[in-house]
């Protein structure tokens, strides 16, 4: 293989190694809110093929208890959002993903909790994937029951949640790892055997011109 080659496998993995790195983990969002307090609203919907195309909104609904069904409190299209709940009026501030039209991280901070905030929250993501010849619609729903309590303490599952993503980040961290090694272990020997080749095309041209002169002598 040539250099120029191997210079192109090299650029090929370190591609690859880019979108590893890019990677998404979807971590459960804490459900104990303290009154008075901000809280995170946490929602990740990873897309499982990075190198697809998409475009993705947000919706935001609640439930509160004693209420039948889910209403709109919020909405994001990637470029501007909107409070639809007076409730939550100048309370709900987006804090997801950001300068990108394919959303995978859609989180609310609610500011100034209360006891009212209690309840289940749905978070819907409306995706398009645009493949060469046509475009796939998919819907993902995310849920948070959110209990508001008087004093902060730290549940199981925020310990749990905590722990998880800790898990995932090295997890991918190693993945990342082990990825540069195997690109660069096969750069390696692609180098080689290159240099093999040139080694034995030296040789044999040296072999070939010593030949010729040996029948020149013979031939004076």
């Amino acid at each position: 293989m040539t250099p120029g080659r191997v210079f192109v496998l090299a650029l090929l993995c370190a591609a690859y190694v880019s979108l590893v790195r890019g990677a998404c983990a979807e971590v459960e969002s804490d459900t104990d809110a303290v009154a008075g307090q901000g809280f995170k609203l946490g929602c990740l919907s990873c897309k499982m093929r990075l190198e697809v195309e998409a475009t993705a909104t947000v919706d935001w609904f609640f439930r509160s208890k004693g209420e039948p069904e889910f209403v709109p409190i919020f909405s994001f299209d990637g470029e501007s959002s909107l409070i639809r709940d007076d409730r939550f009026e100048d309370r709900l501030e987006w804090i997801g993903s950001s300068n990108t039209p394919d959303l995978q991280d859609a989180s609310l901070y609610i500011n100034n909790v209360t006891f009212n905030d209690s309840g289940v929250y749905r978070c819907r993501f409306n995706r398009v994937l645009y493949y060469e010849h046509y475009e796939y619609e998919h819907e993902v729903n995310k849920f948070v029951k959110l209990t508001v309590v008087g004093k902060a303490f730290r549940g199981t599952a925020s310990i749990v949640s905590e722990v998880m993503m800790y898990v995932s980040i090295i997890g991918l961290q190693l993945w990342l790892l082990v990825e540069m090694i195997y690109c660069y272990k096969k750069i390696m020997a692609h180098g080689e055997e290159a240099l093999r080749a040139s080694a034995e095309e030296y040789l044999a041209i040296a072999s070939e011109s010593k030949d010729n002169c040996a029948a020149v002598q013979v031939a004076e």
